[in-house]
């Protein structure tokens, strides 16, 4: 006999929830970790420390730019660097120690140190063989990097590095303008680092709404982040007690040269499988390194599933953990099932960004009728009151059925903000059914009221 009806490779967000959902369905679950705490890359190293870096970073551009502003008058606040981590590991300890406890209380196993699958329903970890019905292989993912660039985690660094820096530094210059080398840009750019982001696109963060990243970056200069963009870098390499970066500008071919304290490597990321022994297994990849799977999140063996960073779609923790949760109903004889229609994207600078559903760019070029609504910050109170007027939103709906098929939102708390559409669209809502609904006054989700006002006879307060 097996010795668990599931054993999850992996406790990130989509592993630990997947081990959970299915004990809460009645299986005996296992859940492989090789690091010394549960929550995977996006609780240890990614999203969690972020957000509390992000966070402190803005309370202090607040200390700085408006409390004086309110009738706070207080002195120029200072930057004790070190107990800012302190705060952000702090974070991070009481949420890895929360999945402890849920593990406890729904019975799922931890077993400590990295999983190798050794057959169908074998897995071996260290000098110990584990025996499963099923296997859930969600072991996430880990930074890419470019030709050229060497990555110490001391100067030249990736996402993981420079949440831990020894000082903040003066100059730094990040090669990416996703939203990883934005968010920790701007991070380094309020701690007063003069921060250069380098793109090799013509435009910041890829697949956003263009209307929406155009006006993105024109906030994030004015903040005082300097962008290059349609530029290909060519190589970073130590320079002394800083870092040099060679770059060339696509449209004349123009070799560049800029140095800095610190380069934040933000090229992406891509599937973290090193070690597992897939390709002993038959286990099928794609590609670009993912695993393939159907519908079911099945791979090519019989008995093994993935999820998450290691498969196809969107790398965010909410859509592994979604996947998680049906892969789990799946195994357990029900049904599982991800809308991936309806995932909502979300870069925590400030002004927040938020996403759900398709650009107008997407909807432009399927030649859909659609309409569009828009309300400025502007004309809302709560954001003027908070001197967060900068950013709109824009809601996007089908011109014949006023079915709304995605909204942008750049603005104060556009993260939250973002959900009533998502719910909104799971149920097929209309434009108008947004617009009927009452929205409490003065908050920050009026302006997504009036956005849906918008597309029809017109918002009230713009």
């Amino acid at each position: 006999m097996a010795d668990f009806d599931l054993i999850v490779i992996g406790a990130g967000p989509g592993g630990y929830v997947c081990a959970i959902r299915a004990a809460q369905l009645g299986l005996k679950v296992a859940c492989v970790e090789g690091r010394e705490t549960l929550g995977g890359t996006c609780l240890n190293v990614g999203c969690i420390p972020s957000k509390a870096l992000l966070n402190a970073t803005h309370q202090l551009h607040e200390a700085e730019h408006n409390f004086e502003k309110m009738g706070l008058k207080v002195a120029k606040p200072k930057v004790d660097w070190e107990a800012m981590k302190a705060y952000k590991d702090d974070v991070v300890g009481g949420n890895t120690k929360g999945i402890e406890f849920l593990f406890k209380k729904n019975k799922v196993t931890w077993i400590k140190g990295w999983a190798q699958i050794a057959a169908p329903g074998k897995v071996k970890v260290g000098d110990d063989m584990h025996g499963a019905k099923a296997i859930v292989i969600a072991t996430g993912s880990e930074p890419s990097s470019l030709p050229g660039i060497a990555v110490d985690e001391d100067v030249i660094v990736t996402s993981t590095g420079a949440l831990t820096l020894g000082k903040v530094p003066k100059s730094m210059v990040v090669i990416g303008a996703g939203v990883i080398g934005l968010e920790m840009g701007s991070v380094y750019a309020r701690l007063g680092a003069q921060v250069t982001v380098i793109e090799y696109l013509d435009a910041i963060t890829p697949g956003m709404d263009a209307e929406v990243a155009k006006a993105f970056q024109k906030i994030l200069t004015k903040q005082g982040i300097k962008f290059v963009l349609g530029a290909a870098v060519k190589g970073a390499s130590r320079d002394g007690k800083g870092a040099s970066v060679t770059y060339a500008l696509r449209k004349d071919d123009s070799e560049h040269e800029i140095k800095a304290d610190t380069v934040l490597v933000a090229t992406g990321r891509k599937p973290f499988t090193d070690g597992l022994g897939l390709e002993a297994a038959g286990i099928e990849l794609l590609p670009r390194g993912q695993i393939k799977t159907d519908a079911q999140f099945a791979t090519s063996v019989p008995g093994i599933y993935a999820i998450g960073d290691a498969i196809v779609g969107p790398m965010l923790a909410h859509k592994a953990e979604d996947e998680g949760m049906a892969v789990a109903e799946v195994i357990a004889g029900k049904h599982g099932h991800v809308n991936y229609d309806v995932i909502p994207g979300v870069i925590y600078t400030a002004p927040e960004v938020a996403s759900v559903g398709q650009t107008e760019e997407q909807i432009k070029e399927s030649g859909r009728p659609y309409k569009v609504g828009k309300f400025s910050f502007m004309g809302n109170a709560r954001a003027k009151a908070v001197f967060q007027a900068d950013g709109f939103v824009k809601l996007l709906a089908d011109k014949e059925t006023d079915r709304i098929l995605g909204c942008h939102i750049i603005g104060p708390g556009a993260g939250d903000l973002i959900h009533e559409v998502c719910v909104a669209m799971e149920f097929g809502a209309s434009a108008q059914d947004l617009a009927l609904t009452c929205h409490a006054h003065p908050t920050y989700s009026e302006a997504v009221r009036e956005a849906a006002l918008a597309c029809g006879d017109g918002a009230i307060h713009m």
